[in-house]
């Protein structure tokens, strides 16, 4: 019986790898296709679009659509900007693509290029706006709280990053630095009218851009912008994200990847430790398959992670039924942290995530095994079977009982034997000496399952 129910228990482990291999292999290949595709438009301009939060996501198809425009030999690159900003980390890796790639860039800000949007149109090898858009406001956040970080070394470092992109192309330092550091004043130039006080982080519209060199032009379309390059005549390719791309975006949001590990780890440990259930080791197992396709599709897992991810489980799994003095536990645990953490964009972030989920997943499942008690793998390894006194059974306590009373020996005490008190027959031991079959005995002391008797002598 435990056989069969670990058989079934492995059912969600065998559909884990299933889904995983079909998911990375369909789309694997969908994305190859792509790229293949995408050569046959030869010498073309790419346009590409940045209108969404700047994270890992974003820079994951980034790097695929440069990619695929240097296979092509584009001649140009467009990038559409429209964003509020996002993760520094991302930025600045987005920023190095840009300024590394061999196809000149151009940066089209398409409504607002904010914060870390800023950071990306700066390191683009021109910069044209469209009218009523804007640039800048590039002070550090925090993510989780939404207020400005004050921290000296982190506002310097940021401000360096956007002075070394602003000076790429000769732009004026000081409007960089107008843009992030807060804690200022800073004069600027006549051309703007107007300089930035402590307290206050710099904007600027379309017009003010073009006036101080932070533009090169205005424009009211992508189309308007490829004829001012002189580009009109070639053909346009324009790439978007994948609807796998968009999946995998959401899906590595740090709070969902959360939330998939603790469904995953969960619905798991439920489906092994009360087997027979069904529907958590499928969430369990949907759970796992959708964390590590979003990190594939994003680029950030390979198959090693999910190797380790699925050596860990097993490991664990066999721990539960092989004694190895927590040999296999240790192993399989630092496997699956290494299998979930190699698969994230951020290893720290993804190891924080983890230990949420296992505190949480231990909760529920302590919670779902308290409402369950009968169905439970551990009853396998509890004694249940009573030895009541309606079985023919005499309790330890009941022993006391029979202090003083009176029977006769049915075999010969040396010093143990047995007695027989009333309709009982018990088991006996005398102070030491001997005591024929047949003979008269008292009991004179009675404590749990010890009784010492003496001969009664007539």
């Amino acid at each position: 019986m435990m056989l069969k129910k670990m058989k079934y228990a492995a059912v969600p482990f065998l559909l884990l790898m299933a889904l995983m291999v079909s998911l990375l292999t369909v789309f694997g290949g969908a994305a190859a296709s792509a790229a293949e595709s995408s050569k046959e438009y030869g010498s073309a301009v790419y346009v590409i679009p940045v209108k969404q939060t700047v994270e890992s996501g974003l820079e994951s198809f980034l790097e695929r659509a440069f990619k695929e425009a240097e296979e092509a030999k584009a001649e140009h690159i467009v990038l559409v900007v429209n964003t509020f900003g996002g993760a520094v980390t991302s930025a600045k890796d987005i920023g190095t693509l840009i300024k590394n790639s061999p196809i000149p860039v151009t940066a089209y800000v398409e409504g607002k290029a904010i914060s870390a949007g800023t950071y990306i149109a700066l390191n683009a090898d021109q910069i044209v706006m469209q009218p009523n858009s804007t640039i800048g406001a590039a002070a550090v956040v925090n993510g989780a709280t939404g207020k400005l970080i004050e921290d000296p070394k982190t506002i310097s470092l940021w401000v360096t990053e956007m002075i070394n992109a602003a000076e790429l192309n000769g732009r004026d330092p000081r409007y960089a630095d107008a843009m992030v550091d807060p804690g200022k004043d800073i004069k600027l130039s006549d051309e703007l009218g107007r300089d930035k006080k402590a307290g206050e982080v710099l904007t600027l519209s379309a017009s003010e851009a073009l006036k101080v060199g932070y533009s090169e032009h205005t424009a009211q379309s992508v189309e308007e912008v490829i004829a001012w390059l002189g580009f009109e005549n070639l053909s346009i390719v324009e790439l978007n994200p994948t609807i796998a791309e968009n999946i995998a975006r959401w899906l590595v949001d740090p709070i969902v990847m959360t939330v998939l590990l603790i469904l995953g780890i969960a619905g798991i440990a439920i489906e092994l430790l009360i087997p027979g259930f069904g529907a958590p080791g499928i969430v369990g197992t949907l759970s796992f398959a959708l964390y590590f396709f979003g990190h594939y599709i994003a680029g950030f897992a390979g198959a090693e992670s999910v190797v380790l991810f699925i050596v860990g489980l097993a490991l664990l799994i066999i721990e539960l039924f092989v004694p190895s003095f927590g040999i296999l536990g240790i192993l399989g645990g630092v496997s699956l942290i290494a299998g979930v953490t190699l698969a994230a964009s951020d290893p720290m972030t993804a190891f924080i995530s983890l230990v949420i989920a296992f505190v949480a997943a231990i909760i529920i499942v302590a919670i779902v095994a308290r409402t369950n008690k009968g169905r439970g793998i551990w009853n396998k390894f509890i004694l249940k079977e009573k030895l009541t006194t309606e079985e023919g059974f005499i309790s330890a306590d009941e022993k006391t009982s029979l202090l003083g009373k009176e029977g006769i020996a049915l075999t010969a005490l040396r010093p143990s034997g047995t007695v027989q008190i009333d309709d009982d027959r018990i088991d006996v031991v005398t102070t030491g000496e001997f005591i024929e079959i047949n003979r008269p005995i008292k009991v004179i002391k009675a404590e749990g399952t010890w009784v010492v008797v003496k001969e009664v002598k007539k």
